[in-house]
């Protein structure tokens, strides 16, 4: 298929209109004007939609009419425009979608504004624009960026170029939307999603040998209910394991007959009111939950009933999540999260420059840091003058790297020796002074683009998320940069 871009149309729009005293939303508006010119200046919103058609359609299949293209073009930009914007105001689809429908700077950022009549996308045509592009694509978007601040910044008329004399990273726990991970209630989760699954399947008229679903819902409720009253027993370990022993049987009880609706389904869906499409999902859900709860069975029982520790690394923390880790933070808030770990390098100017969002247990920060580097001289074509870190990124060979590079070593040194020493060198001690800001722009990554708690849900959409958000955040750290002309202030009434 031909990937040529159909010139975008220019149409009749409505002017937004004129608001004065408001300074709040003055400036909202003149930093999405300037995030929407950045997207033109820059040629990132035509990138997107040209790789957008590439992934579209496969080169042995027949070429779509212009019509069709265009409207592909359409969508793509909107859903460039909308999944920035929705992770700026940090609403969920359906929130997003109202806003939207009476807000006409959000209409007008979006593409949707109109003279005659607003079209507005449904909370499902949102969901499906929030995955329209995978997360590996995003990172070359995010270096198209950053690589035209760095290399033109008159054509995005910045008052200065992106700064990379100087590279702060840390680590964080990027935590995942789950409940406190306890072991009687990953048994109660799986009775219950299996249950509830069995029962939309019969719903639909396809029923095999089993009680009443609900009969075994109210029994594992009240084995949790029992669950929780025995810690204040006074024989509560000997009543806990009791408890749970209940709930072994019980949910070796429903496994079977789950099993077969699962099957059932499987093979004649064509009797329900489903599609294919509609049945997977289902099917999914059944298959994942069984999967796991042998392994959540087991370690339930080591933990409650053997009194034994399980390794973090073989843990059962949901049965929604499995991709989530124990991540020792040690720290006073927050002695241990779950969730993922996320690697995040600013520059002077509080510029996101590389991230990395870690499916697997993360290794030491110590061994980070070479990645991240290379990342940044792949994908900006220019290294680094200098690397500030805390000392969990301290190790031989980092500043052995470092040196034969030619970057300066800015990472606080393990030894307390050896930090009385580079102690002595102005420019250690600066950077070293300015890496605290780093874990500011966690903060306001985490807290102002990500949200707590992360609303997405598995690991590569978690890994999506992360990617909107660094673009995002760089988008509207980058519009704060450019030039203008009409000043905020003109708008105000006078005092």
């Amino acid at each position: 298929m031909s990937t040529d871009i159909i010139p975008f149309p220019t149409e009749w729009r409505p002017r937004l209109p004129t608001i004065v005293g408001n300074v709040d939303y003055l400036t909202l508006r003149h930093r999405l004007e300037q995030i929407d010119a950045l997207l033109h200046d820059s040629g990132l919103e035509r990138q997107f939609v040209e790789q957008a058609l590439q992934q579209w359609l496969p080169p042995a299949s027949p070429a779509p009419s212009a019509r069709q293209q265009q409207a592909f073009q359409q969508r793509s930009r909107r859903a460039l425009r909308g999944n920035i914007l929705r992770t700026l105001l940090q609403e969920d689809y359906r929130g997003f979608s109202c806003q939207l429908a009476g807000n006409v700077l959000y209409q007008w950022f979006c593409l949707i504004d109109a003279l005659d009549q607003v079209r507005v996308p449904s909370k499902s045509e949102w969901q499906r624009f929030a995955h329209w592009w995978p997360a590996e694509p995003m990172r070359a978007l995010h270096h198209a960026l950053l690589r035209g601040a760095l290399d033109q910044p008159q054509k995005l008329r910045l008052r200065e170029a992106l700064d990379l004399q100087e590279y702060f990273l840390d680590t964080t726990a990027l935590k995942a939307n789950i409940h406190f991970p306890v072991d009687w209630v990953l048994r109660r989760d799986g009775v219950r999603t299996l249950m509830k699954a069995t029962t939309l399947i019969r719903r639909e008229g396809l029923k095999g040998r089993l009680q009443p679903p609900e009969q075994f819902l109210r029994q594992i409720n009240r084995l949790s209910l029992e669950m929780t009253h025995q810690r204040r027993a006074a024989d509560s370990r000997r009543a806990r394991k009791r408890v749970l022993r209940h709930m072994q049987k019980l949910v070796k009880v429903v496994r079977a007959p789950a099993r077969r609706h699962r099957q059932l389904l499987d093979q004649h869906w064509q009797q329900t009111d489903w599609t294919r499409p509609q049945t997977e999902p289902i099917l999914r859900r059944i298959d994942a939950v069984r999967a796991l709860l042998p392994r959540a069975q087991k370690q339930a029982h080591e933990r409650i009933i053997g009194g034994r520790l399980v390794p973090n690394r073989e843990k059962i923390l949901s049965l929604y999540e499995p991709e989530v880790h124990v991540i020792v933070r040690g720290k006073a808030e927050a002695e241990v999260e779950f969730g993922n770990t996320v690697l995040l390098g600013e520059n002077r100017q509080g510029r996101i420059v590389d991230y990395q969002l870690y499916q697997d247990q993360a290794p030491a920060d110590a061994h980070l840091l070479v990645e991240s580097l290379e990342r940044i001289q792949a994908g900006l074509g220019q290294a680094v003058g200098a690397v500030a870190a805390d000392r969990g990124f301290a190790k031989a060979t980092n500043h052995q790297g470092l040196a034969e590079a030619g970057i300066f070593n800015g990472i606080c040194p393990r030894q307390p020796q050896q930090l009385q020493q580079r102690l002595k060198d102005p420019r250690f001690v600066y950077l070293q002074r300015r890496r605290s800001q780093t874990e500011g722009r966690i903060g306001i990554l985490k807290n102002g683009f990500l949200g707590r708690p992360m609303r997405a849900k598995g690991f590569a959409h978690r890994e999506l998320a992360v990617a909107w958000a660094v673009l995002t955040h760089n988008l509207w750290m980058l519009a704060r940069l450019r030039k203008t002309k009409k000043k905020l202030q003109r708008l105000l009434p006078a005092a």
